[in-house]
């Protein structure tokens, strides 16, 4: 059945369409919960990995090693976009969808099942590589998808409120990562942790991936691909016009997305690494957090139905910029200057998350959306979200944090000014875009 044929064959009924609205809302957040418990699973836990799969001698180089494998699997994350992006356009976002949460359960798995250093040496190393690798081209895809897909489905007036829920489940999937790891290192020792304890998750992971294949299997398709392929009245963007897009794209995507993995991820390996905080206390602080902000998200994203896209992406990047060097430097040994320090942080990064899909939906019309989201979005990751915990943990482990911080505040000052000339679109129907 092609796309238009779906289209024609989904419900006319307002009652009807909104249940299916609603359905599909939850397919995908239930989805994109699990991607990113798969995904976060691994950083929470690469105080472990390090151990278990890299040569331990050098405990630090091990650690380094281990975000190094983190930050490679971003540079797939372009890859996966530029093939997904324009198979969500032929094929159709449902499909995609599916697609890829069925290739990051599978590298979930092997993760989970890949023998020791000490068992196998260095191809313990490579095959994390490798799972990495395929786990960063599913989430190229997802992302890129899921993004547009939702703005898509959600009513014009609420698309923010809509929007909110990809973090929220983004979030959630990170808290549980957070959550799982927390309990692990409260139940069992370290030595295994370091032995076996740091693979459950990661089995589990891909083991509740199957209900959200069974839940993604009803989603409707987004409406908006079809009228895209059937034609606009719009003009066609010339060659110019759509390089420009997708370069003011990644600038904002870098300053989003570095941002976002200084307060989600980084933060708690610093306490941990550098500070020399107690693991399972940070874990606990950093799940307090990671609560209050997902709890924010729908308020913020309501408030950007309201206010304006524009307005809630400013605050977000101006307040981080100007709190990143007292936030960073209040964190000590001491459990409760992570809790404060990540969740004041983490609330100036719910201003952009909360409304994120709805925001760059609204900038890329819809024949171009998912094409442009595969590069431009994947390569901001990439660029800079996959490199942040490395850059944060190496430079602050040789006293040089300043560097990182004022790196934080340069990117997103550039992210700022592409947001200041972003026409205002929000609650205008995608199809007028």
């Amino acid at each position: 059945m092609t796309i238009v044929e779906q289209n024609t064959a989904q419900p006319k009924s307002s009652p009807e369409r909104l249940r299916l609205q609603r359905k599909s809302l939850l397919a995908t957040g239930v989805g994109n919960l699990l991607e990113w418990f798969d995904w976060t699973i691994y950083t929470v836990a690469s105080v472990y990995i390090a151990g278990s799969l890299f040569n331990s001698s050098n405990p630090m180089s091990a650690l380094l090693s281990t975000l190094a494998v983190f930050a490679v699997g971003f540079l797939m994350r372009p890859i996966g976009g530029l093939v997904f992006g324009p198979l969500a356009d032929k094929l159709g976002r449902r499909t995609v969808l599916l697609t890829t949460m069925f290739l990051m359960a599978g590298a979930s798995l092997g993760i989970a099942l890949i023998p020791s250093y000490a068992a196998i040496g260095s191809w313990a190393s490579l095959l994390l590589l490798l799972a990495r690798l395929i786990q960063g081209f599913a989430h190229g895809g997802e992302s890129t998808t899921s993004y547009a897909y939702i703005a898509e489905i959600a009513p014009a007036k609420r698309r923010g409120l809509w929007s909110s829920t990809v973090f929220i489940a983004v979030g959630s999937g990170s808290l549980l990562a957070t959550l799982f790891m927390a309990v692990l290192t409260g139940l069992i020792s370290k030595s295994e942790m370091m032995e076996w304890g740091w693979r459950i998750p990661f089995a589990a992971g891909a083991l509740l991936a199957v209900a959200a294949l069974w839940l993604r299997r009803g989603m409707m398709e987004s409406e908006h691909v079809a009228v895209a392929q059937a034609g606009s009245a719009a003009p066609p963007w010339s060659k110019k016009q759509v390089f420009a897009a997708g370069v003011k794209l990644f600038l904002y995507e870098a300053g989003s997305t570095l941002t976002y993995y200084t307060w989600v991820t980084s933060a708690a390996i610093y306490a941990i690494g550098v500070r020399g905080m107690d693991p399972g206390q940070a874990f606990v602080m950093s799940v307090i957090a990671q609560v209050v902000y997902i709890a924010f998200l729908p308020v913020s994203g309501w408030i950007s139905d309201h206010w304006g896209r524009k307005i809630t992406t400013l605050i977000s990047l101006v307040g981080i910029a100007a709190t990143v060097f007292p936030l960073w430097g209040l964190m000590t040994s001491e459990p409760w200057t992570l809790l404060v320090a990540q969740t004041a942080g983490l609330l100036l990064v719910a201003f952009i998350t909360g409304s994120k899909p709805a925001a760059i939906s609204e900038q890329i019309p819809t024949r171009y959306r998912t094409r442009i989201f595969g590069v431009s979005i994947s390569l901001g990751v990439a660029v800079c979200g996959g490199t942040a915990s490395y850059l944060s943990t190496w430079l602050y482990s040789i006293g040089s944090g300043w560097i990182f911080n004022l790196y934080v505040i340069a990117v997103a000052a550039v992210s700022s000014v592409v947001v200041l000339k972003w026409k205002n679109n929000t609650g205008v129907p995608l199809d007028q875009i």
